[in-house]
């Protein structure tokens, strides 16, 4: 049996978006209101990945490429670009990136098997090129004349903006050196928020929270994780306890309507024993 190939997904785009025959849904998107679903896609993948759920992986992944179809086709209409100029520019892009795997510049070239390179080479070779093509982007007027943080998007979720931010700004060597000094900062800001909270009021509390979880995000990032993950694996850490404490009251006759805080307290450190083999 044939398969379907990128030609046909092609193909079925501009049928449903052709303004006579097409579905009438897709004919009234746009740039703007297709970006929700691209966002929700991209987060189920990263969901079905984090569950090892392949099958499903294989699905969402569908999915997310239908996106990108959709922009393409949306270009093509303006005549903005299409999906032959998303290709081009992409490989152009992976080719000029990858120095140490097509040293010639193409995708014909290859480097010797002799020739090694380790990984801090290639974050530092890939980190100068990108440093090159904004600048380049910027002396052409792609991007507008500003700031070295000024186009990190704004539409990132807050902690991997934040940590885009930081690392951004250590390119030019605005960092700390290792994890430590990045802990005493988190003292520090912990001593702030207690001051705010006790002399300054809520606002003040509030702003100093935001630089605390700013220094968090720091020693994420120095301790060579994203804190988006992070974070996400705290989520589900804290779900699994508490359905744990409410799997106890069930199995007691009770609720957690009924259950007092002490009582859950006490389920939930009994639930991180267990976690823990002891």
């Amino acid at each position: 049996m044939a398969r379907y190939q990128l030609e046909d997904l092609v193909l079925l785009m501009e049928r449903l978006r052709d303004p006579e025959t097409g579905c009438p849904w897709d004919l009234q998107q746009s740039f703007e209101t297709i970006v929700p679903y691209t966002l929700e896609e991209a987060y189920e993948v990263a969901d079905a990945i984090r569950r090892e759920d392949y099958p499903h992986v294989m699905d969402e992944l569908g999915d997310l490429l239908f996106q990108v179809i959709f922009y393409a086709q949306l270009g093509k209409e303006q005549q903005l670009f299409e999906l032959a100029d998303i290709l081009d520019n992409l490989v152009a892009k992976l080719i000029r990136r990858h120095p140490h795997v097509f040293p010639e510049g193409t995708l014909a070239s290859r480097r010797s098997p002799q020739q090694t390179v380790s990984q801090q080479e290639i974050k530092a070779t890939w980190d100068r090129i990108k440093q090159q093509e904004r600048a380049l982007k910027q002396s052409r007027g792609d991007d507008k004349p500003g700031g070295w943080l000024d186009d990190l998007p704004l539409s990132l979720p807050a902690l991997k903006r934040a940590q885009k931010l930081q690392k951004r700004a250590a390119e030019v060597g605005f960092d700390w050196d290792s994890p430590q000094p990045v802990v005493a900062k988190i003292f520090e800001e912990v001593d702030e928020l207690e001051r705010a909270l006790k002399d300054e009021g809520r606002e003040a509390a509030l702003e100093e929270l935001g630089d605390l979880m700013f220094a968090c995000v720091n020693l994420a990032r120095h301790l060579g994780t994203d804190a988006e993950s992070l974070m996400s694996q705290a989520n589900r850490k804290f779900q699994r306890r508490f359905e744990g404490v409410e799997a106890q009251l069930r199995q007691a006759g009770s609720s957690l309507q009924e259950a007092d805080l002490e009582q859950m307290e006490a389920l939930w450190q009994r639930v991180k024993v267990a976690e823990n083999g002891g």
